[in-house]
């Protein structure tokens, strides 16, 4: 079985989106781990807030079985394929971390290198996996977070059980 950190952040209709999100990759991967979710400001782009969040789970599929679930998954929740890079998302779906893969090929790098560039990957990861070593760095989610130079960009947990008024 190959261990699966996938990140997921919406920042339209982030609550319905991650909560559908998170039913359909319950569905396809079950059991997952589901990080704390955050809410943050939207990075490389002026837009609302995202809700981001790192889902965790053991498969026996294959690499690319899992992108075709995931982009069903995004498709589900309205991203169209063709979604502008830094824009606006109903779901956005990253594999992180594919077991110990390690990839550099068109539209698939493995780790993903924001991943340790991005508190709100980095963190909801270090929350589920803190032992989890990193396949090139050599070093544990827990002191990835610990070192990062980024704590700055604020996060505030969100709870995806409550309405939000």
């Amino acid at each position: 079985m190959t261990q699966v950190f996938v990140a997921a952040g919406s920042n339209i209709e982030p609550v319905k989106h991650l909560r559908l999100a998170l039913a359909e990759l319950e569905r396809a991967f079950a059991p997952v781990r589901i990080s704390p979710a955050y809410r943050n400001k939207a990075v490389g782009f002026e837009g609302e807030d995202f809700i981001n969040l790192v889902v965790g789970f053991a498969t026996s599929e294959d690499l690319q079985r899992v992108r075709a679930r995931l982009q069903q998954i995004e498709a589900l929740c309205g991203r169209p394929r063709d979604a502008a890079k830094w824009a606006p998302r109903s779901m956005d779906l990253d594999i992180l971390l594919f077991g110990d893969e390690v990839r550099n090929e068109p539209g698939l790098v493995l780790p993903r290198p924001d991943l340790v560039r991005r508190p709100y990957m980095l963190k909801p990861i270090a929350d589920i996996a803190p032992e989890f070593e990193h396949p090139t760095l050599h070093r544990t989610m827990r002191e990835l977070w610990e070192g990062f130079e980024g704590k700055d960009h604020q996060m505030t947990p969100v709870d995806l059980t409550v309405v939000p008024t």
